[in-house]
């Protein structure tokens, strides 16, 4: 009896396995065949997969959208948010000096949390400046194939603010890292003399090449202008 329940399920699936194939060789879309919601969201899924698939494994850049229209790409929306993209593992400079926490829950500019950057300017690694990049994958300094293809994107914004106000941010940054793989962008503002009250500040991209960009976002800040270290907050990071 077990054994025939076996073979009627492999049956089954071998069935909707043809099926599905069958579809896919015609052209048809699951939408066309007005299947139920649950079984399209499915078929989006299993196709967005097989996307991503495809691209690594050619090396392509991710595209930031899979319809041609650009829409907002965040880097940073919230602690753990889904949409949120890019990693901040590149740490430069003196590292040591850095204190980083993406879940901060006291005023934050949207949602539950903000970034709170702490900087103590001890020069723990002797460079007199600190930073971190958002990568993607983590640690890629353009010696790895990754990065997103945000053609269609015409600025970067973010909110900030300082603890106190007056802190200063050598710079704000788009792309810049160059390797086997290099960015075909680098855009940035600064020095940028940080508030107390959160504002939005945009990297300009209009005449940028976005086709792959591995450092999707980075800031620097130094000892020389923060002699005493510096405390300051990052939220609502995102490419428009």
């Amino acid at each position: 009896m077990l054994y025939r329940k076996r073979v009627f399920f492999a049956s089954i699936t071998v069935l909707a396995l043809t099926v599905f194939l069958s579809m896919a060789g015609c052209g048809e879309r699951k939408s066309e065949l007005n299947l139920p919601d649950q079984e399209t969201k499915q078929l989006k899924a299993l196709e967005g997969g097989l996307q991503a698939k495809a691209e690594a494994a050619t090396g392509a850049p991710k595209a930031a959208s899979a319809t041609g229209e650009f829409k907002k790409f965040y880097i940073y929306a919230d602690q753990g948010y889904f949409k949120n993209h890019y990693i901040p593992a590149g740490w430069m400079g003196d590292y040591g000096d850095l204190k980083y926490n993406d879940s901060y829950p006291d005023k934050p500019y949207s949602r539950k949390s903000s970034i709170k950057i702490v900087y103590t300017a001890q020069k723990k690694q002797g460079a007199g400046w600190s930073g971190i990049y958002w990568q993607d994958p983590a640690n890629n300094w353009g010696n790895l194939k990754g990065g997103y293809d945000l053609t269609g994107a015409k600025k970067l914004t973010f909110y900030a603010r300082g603890d106190k106000g007056g802190e200063v941010i050598t710079e704000f940054k788009v792309g810049g890292i160059n390797g086997e793989h290099s960015d075909t962008a680098s855009a940035s503002i600064g020095p940028i003399e940080l508030g107390a009250d959160w504002k939005q500040y945009t990297i300009d991209l209009k005449d940028e090449d976005l086709s792959l960009i591995i450092g999707g976002f980075a800031f620097v800040i130094s000892s020389m202008e923060n002699p005493d270290g510096a405390t300051f907050y990052l939220d609502d990071i995102a490419f428009e």
